[in-house]
């Protein structure tokens, strides 16, 4: 069996010949000991400011030859494409945001951007052109706008499928997430669901047309799935009642998902950090193919969501990301050791950890986790 055939055997709730292995994102450090090299594969911050820079070019560069060379070299069976893979801006005539000190831009709409060192990521910290939007529902109510992907994203696309088509799993993109629809960032969006709610339902309504309409300029022949990365909840539970959940969001997940299955026959996997256990009867009634991320630090045990859902839902995760980060190689054995033992066994299961290959990721926890799994995996 070879990874695709080893995944596609997983996802059919069938027996595979090994446990897969594979990741939502390897972010750049690792990247880098892996490859021997410096790279802007999943170098958030770095890719930004090139492509303020206007050297655009040279990012979609590094993104199409590392993701292949990591690849090569990294023994998983899924290839994805998150943030900072394959998207390459269009240039613009803007100047570059002003550098104020040495974590912070702004640029001439006045957005305020700032430099993370714990993600090594670059996000809007304050954005006056959102904050003095008022949402109405006029405003979504207007035929759907249609993305497009542009030449460079798709060369890089087409470039990496192409390489591992028929041997690898692949995931890739779609015309964008259903999901939660949160009007001007985290904070005010939830203010908004609370006090605006018929706005937000016509908002979810039209990110659903769009993102359906789109889809046929995303999805790639090659790719097998597509991998959708909102969360929803909390650390304790969800952002909102899964009532809320159930009445606004659900009905538009569902009919997307449903297109993806019927248009494309590709899979719907899901990524979703936090306490999900009020929403995972939503999850399977969605039709979500599998749930990835799996927090045990946000009480969602691998062993009791593979009693519960099983024989529902294709789980992949098993090892805390937090102990990828803080812990030692003994510590990430053991988990990986424990994930094999209580989810192993009837299948439908993949290994990976409870989010990424995250930045400041120890290497040698990297070549641990790699070697229990090779050393676990086979089924008898």
């Amino acid at each position: 069996m070879n990874s695709r055939e080893r995944v596609h055997t997983v996802m059919r709730g069938e027996l595979p010949d090994r446990v897969p292995i594979g990741e939502f994102a390897v972010d750049f450090d690792t990247v880098e000991r892996i490859i021997g090299h410096e790279t802007y594969l999943r170098a958030k911050a770095k890719s930004k400011i090139a492509f303020w820079e206007g050297r655009h070019d040279e990012v979609a560069q590094s993104y199409s030859e590392d993701h292949i060379a990591l690849f090569d070299k990294l023994p998983m069976d899924i290839i994805t494409f998150p943030t900072a893979t394959f998207q390459i801006p269009d240039p613009t005539d803007d100047p570059p945001p002003r550098r104020i000190d040495s974590t912070t831009w702004e640029d001439k709409y006045g957005r305020v951007y700032k430099l993370s060192d714990a993600t090594a990521d670059i996000t809007v910290v304050a954005d006056p052109v959102v904050d003095a939007r008022v949402f109405r529902p006029e405003d979504f109510r207007k035929p759907p706008k249609e993305k497009q992907l542009n030449e460079p994203s798709r060369r890089i696309l087409r470039t990496v499928m192409e390489h591992f088509a028929g041997n690898r799993f692949i995931i890739g993109p779609s015309g964008g997430e259903t999901s939660i629809v949160l009007l001007g960032g985290m904070e005010r969006g939830l203010m908004e669901l609370a006090t605006n709610p018929e706005t937000v339902r016509v908002a979810a309504e039209y990110g659903y047309r769009s993102n359906s309409l789109s889809d046929k300029n995303f999805i790639q022949p090659e790719q097998d799935a597509v991998l959708w990365g909102k969360d929803f909840g909390f650390k304790t539970g969800p952002f909102f009642s899964p009532r809320m959940f159930r009445d606004v969001f659900l009905p538009w997940i569902q009919r997307h998902v449903a297109d993806i299955h019927r248009d494309f026959d590709k899979y719907v996997m899901k990524h979703a950090c936090g306490n999900n256990w009020q929403l995972l009867d939503m999850f399977v009634e969605a039709g979500y193919d599998c749930y990835q991320s799996i927090q045990p630090t946000a009480d969602m045990d691998i062993a009791e969501v593979k009693r519960q859902y099983g024989d529902k839902l294709v789980l992949w995760g098993g090892v805390p990301v937090e102990e990828m980060v803080g812990g030692t190689p003994e510590q990430v054995r053991a988990s990986v050791r424990r994930a094999m033992q209580v989810a192993k066994p009837g299948g439908r299961f993949i290994l990976g950890t409870s989010h990424t290959i995250a930045v400041g990721t120890k290497y040698e926890n990297v070549m641990a986790y790699l070697d229990e799994h090779d050393r676990l995996a086979a089924y008898p």
